[in-house]
């Protein structure tokens, strides 16, 4: 069963019934799940949690549907690796990869959208449709499909192409709008309004979907042996996976799972893309909207709807940052993370990298501290950042020609640059 509840303004304290709705009437402040957590906590344990199945539907007695009738592709309990390659050359003696790349669409997408396209027939709609900068596009095509619904993705017309090939491949209608992700955010909210039998994931059903990220917290706990991290590096976007990782991991706390959380929760953006971080340098909690100019297209909206509640978390949490990186520093995080641990991430987990290597550099964590970095898309969805890298070595058909075109001393992943050598 749910022990989903209600919905409550996160600014006012007004309540809802459960409904597909977002914005408080009053002072439109964004809605949020309120639950039973004395119910929950009777019906919960760490036995109940291990013995449930290998999804993020293990965790169902704190999701906001029911897991009778899920959308279910198979989305969650990703790998948690442990990076010692890694670690050693940034000096993190404890380092972990949590590798969300691995879900069914290749991102953490997949666990938002399980819940918002549940949730979406539990209230009868018959249309799945999202704004998307690209990951929640596929993950809402291939959930559409897996639910038999009318599906529609709308995509900012600059898109990378793997990211528009990923969600194609499903049926969607895939619409293109020419400007940023903030101009297709901006039309959908307006087409949400105006169709009422049209579930937007991410705006009508934005309280039951945002749910989702909440598992990312509760896996890394669980795989951790019951222990939150010391600090977690997140790439920020609209600052919703930021903040649910938190409440994930509280609310095992809360519930008297684990011990309290004492992790530092550390945002990661590109520097075309930075608002969080600016606010966070400038100390303040309300960000400046930008126009997005990044490789990071996954992570460039310039006016995060969860900042204020990120940049809170920061203050909360002791110890917290927000980082910005250029782009050219996210091409060497995702070369960095792929030549050390063998995973190659899409540009968000650039940002990651290159943030946690800055982090590293100023000495932000202590020998023997945890520390877990959230890789939340495949690298195959952003080839454009890293196509240049592609330079094999031309030889002919003989021994020599290879010999002689790469030397026996070569270090590992050298480029030796392209000859053609005749047999």
């Amino acid at each position: 069963m749910a022990y989903a509840s209600a919905l409550h303004c996160r600014e006012c304290g007004n309540e809802y019934p459960i409904a597909p709705i977002h914005v408080c009437e009053w002072c439109f402040g964004p809605l949020e799940i309120t639950y039973d957590y004395d119910a929950i906590k009777s019906a919960i344990s760490r036995e109940k949690i291990k013995d449930g199945p290998l999804t993020m539907w293990r965790y169902a007695d704190l999701l906001p549907v029911s897991s009778e009738n899920a959308v279910d592709i198979g989305t969650g309990m990703t790998p948690l690796l442990r990076a010692d390659n890694l670690g050693r050359e940034l000096g993190i003696d404890n380092l972990w990869i949590k590798n969300d790349a691995v879900n069914p669409t290749y991102s953490f997408k997949d666990r938002v959208v399980s819940i918002a396209a549940t949730k979406a027939l539990e209230f009868g709609f018959d249309t799945l449709a999202c704004a998307s900068t690209g990951n929640l596009a596929g993950a809402v095509a291939a959930h559409g499909a897996k639910a038999n619904m009318r599906t529609l993705v709308f995509i900012p017309s600059d898109l990378e192409r793997g990211k528009v090939i990923g969600a194609a491949i499903y049926g969607p209608t895939v619409v293109a709008v020419d400007g940023n992700y903030d101009d297709v955010n901006r039309l959908c909210s307006e087409l949400a309004d105006a169709n009422e039998s049209w579930a937007f994931v991410n705006i009508n059903m934005r309280p039951y979907y945002s749910e989702g990220s909440k598992t990312l917290g509760y896996e890394v706990v669980e795989q951790l042996d019951w222990e939150a991290p010391d600090h977690a590096v997140v790439p920020i976007a609209s600052g919703s996976l930021f903040t649910k990782i938190w409440k994930g991991m509280n609310e095992f706390a809360s519930l008297g799972l684990i011990d309290d959380v004492r992790t530092k929760m550390h945002g990661a953006q590109a520097d075309g893309c930075s608002p969080v971080a600016q606010a966070f340098a400038d100390e303040q909690l309300h960000v400046k909207p930008i126009v997005p100019d990044t490789i990071a297209k996954s992570l460039a909206i310039g006016n995060p709807a969860d900042a204020y509640y990120t940049l809170k978390i920061t203050q909360e949490a002791e110890g917290s940052t927000v980082g910005s990186t250029p782009d050219p520093e996210i091409v060497e995080g995702i070369k960095m993370l792929a030549q050390t641990e063998g995973i190659f991430t899409e540009t968000a987990g650039g940002v990651v990298i290159s943030n946690l290597k800055k982090l590293a550099e100023a000495g932000r964590f202590q020998k023997g501290e945890s520390v877990v970095a959230f890789i939340t898309g495949n690298g195959l969805k952003t080839i454009e950042a890293v196509q240049h890298l592609a330079n094999p070595v031309s030889i002919g058909t003989t021994v020599s020609s290879f010999e002689e075109a790469v030397p026996a001393d070569a270090e590992r992943g050298q480029q030796v640059g392209s000859r053609a050598a005749s047999s």
